[in-house]
């Protein structure tokens, strides 16, 4: 029988009967105690311990139940866990990192889909959840289309802000744009085989749908945006679009375009999926109708999100069926869970109800504009003509054409050197590659100066 002597920190926070199965279970794993060793009774151990027979009771319990040890009747406890040599001389694969620890640096990252944190209203959203906690249905799965009470708000504020039309019913809630998205090509793929998309456009829906096996057929983007006399063309019934700020050159479709999209979808019988992620955020005029708004056919599958206006880690994002996909939705329905927490749609629902979420949206607009004519001044300033400038007028980031012999990996890694994170645009071209390498730049979470010291220090660079 093997003898169990090592120490027990009576000061820890660590309760004994834990640091007793911690002991064991870091002998038994590193091969110091081999398979069907004897172990002293839970009285011995005990008393070799000093402690009570219930904490290293508690220990036995706790490691039989993970299959660490077995009891035998009248006979005792015996390892039970058979590691093996190759268990032991596993060497697990080693991230590969910078040269740079990052926790030991000050990056400035010009990372996209970030969001100014300072300023989310964390006072009033505590003081509202806390009121949400309160009903006890919020400790429930919640409902599986979305909280009813955001329903509403949203048919609500979509028909102010964007002039959608929709009912409670056709509002479908979840936790990102990617998993609606899902949902949506659950009621499409057996009906449809193609799908248009945007190049260059987002390419994580993109692979999405080809993970759902639609053929893409990349529809190329101009000035003007989606070239809709190529898509006449296309074989496809189903378009995947940007139109209000295209992703990522920011363009946004004039309204004669938009008409064409939807006597499009009318004569091939169709859907338009669109995709207005981040709306809220126009600096020089006001945000335009939604397809949605001008489709009188039906035809107009609607997307939002609000991880730009208030924390991507809140998950909460929409969609807008049409009427004639209802019906299709609800058969699946009983199938599927709510992904996004209960918690906090209802929060939301109280946030817009009260008012909050119209002046968070006022302050936020603001802030953004300021940062978004700070970059393009910077960029200006320093870059002159050596680089174009996309966007600029709307949502949280701008693409800059670099014209230079360098690639994009290597403006990305020239800039790292000098600890400033840019971000690739290529993954988002698919047919149609550009002459020059493209760049993304984030704007969300940096402050003026942290703008003012990356625009600076990428032009040293780059130039």
């Amino acid at each position: 029988m093997m003898e169990l002597i090592f120490n027990i920190n009576r000061e820890s926070n660590t309760p004994m009967y834990q640091q007793v199965y911690q002991y064991i279970r870091t002998q038994i794993l590193s091969g110091k105690l081999e398979w069907n060793t004897k172990l002293p009774s839970i009285r011995q151990l005990a008393l070799q311990l000093e402690v009570s027979r219930n904490t290293t009771q508690l220990a036995y319990e706790q490691l039989q139940s993970e299959g660490y040890i077995r009891s035998e009747n009248k006979k005792g406890f015996f390892v039970d866990a058979n590691i093996s040599d190759e268990t032991l001389n596993y060497a697990p694969i080693k991230e590969q990192h910078h040269e740079k620890n990052q926790t030991d640096i000050k990056t400035i990252d010009f990372k996209i889909g970030t969001v100014d944190q300072e300023n989310f209203p964390m006072k009033t959203w505590r003081m509202l959840t806390n009121k949400v906690l309160k009903d006890s249905s919020m400790f429930s799965y919640g409902e599986k289309q979305g909280d009813l009470q955001l329903r509403k708000e949203l048919a609500d504020y979509l028909f102010q802000s964007r002039g959608v039309n929709t009912s409670v019913e056709q509002i479908v809630i979840g936790s990102s744009t990617q998993h609606l998205l899902l949902l949506l090509t659950l009621l499409l793929k057996q009906d449809y085989q193609y799908l248009a998309v945007e190049d260059p456009g987002y390419n994580v829906a993109r692979e999405l749908f080809a993970l759902q096996s639609f053929i893409i057929d990349p529809i190329p983007v101009t000035e003007q945006g989606i070239q809709v006399d190529r898509l006449l063309k296309s074989p496809s019934r189903l378009l995947y679009v940007t139109p209000t700020h295209h992703f990522p050159y920011s363009v946004t479709i004039p309204v004669n375009e938009r008409l064409k999209l939807i006597q499009w979808a009318k004569r091939v019988k169709g859907y338009i999926i669109e995709d207005d992620y981040d709306s809220e955020f126009r600096y020089i005029h006001q945000p335009i109708p939604s397809l949605q708004s001008l489709d009188s056919n039906d035809r107009v599958v609607y997307l939002g999100t609000f991880s730009k206006a208030l924390l991507p880690s809140i998950r909460v994002s929409y969609m807008v069926l049409p009427k004639r996909l209802v019906s299709e939705y609800k058969k699946i329905l009983p199938l599927l869970e709510q992904t996004s927490s209960s918690i906090h749609q209802r929060t939301l629902a109280k946030f817009m109800k009260e008012g909050y979420w119209y002046s968070h949206l006022r302050k936020m607009k603001a802030l953004y504009k300021r940062k978004m004519n700070l970059l393009n001044r910077e960029l200006l300033k320093h870059f002159k003509n050596s680089v174009e400038i996309k966007g600029g007028n709307s949502g949280l980031y701008v693409i800059i054409e670099v014209k230079t012999k360098m690639s994009e990996q290597m403006l990305i890694e020239r800039a790292y050197e000098h600890e400033i994170a840019v971000h690739p645009c290529s993954q988002t071209f698919l047919k149609f590659k550009p002459q020059y390498p493209h760049i993304l730049l984030g704007l969300g979470n940096l402050s003026e100066e942290e703008i003012i010291k990356g625009v600076s220090q990428l032009a040293k660079i780059w130039l």
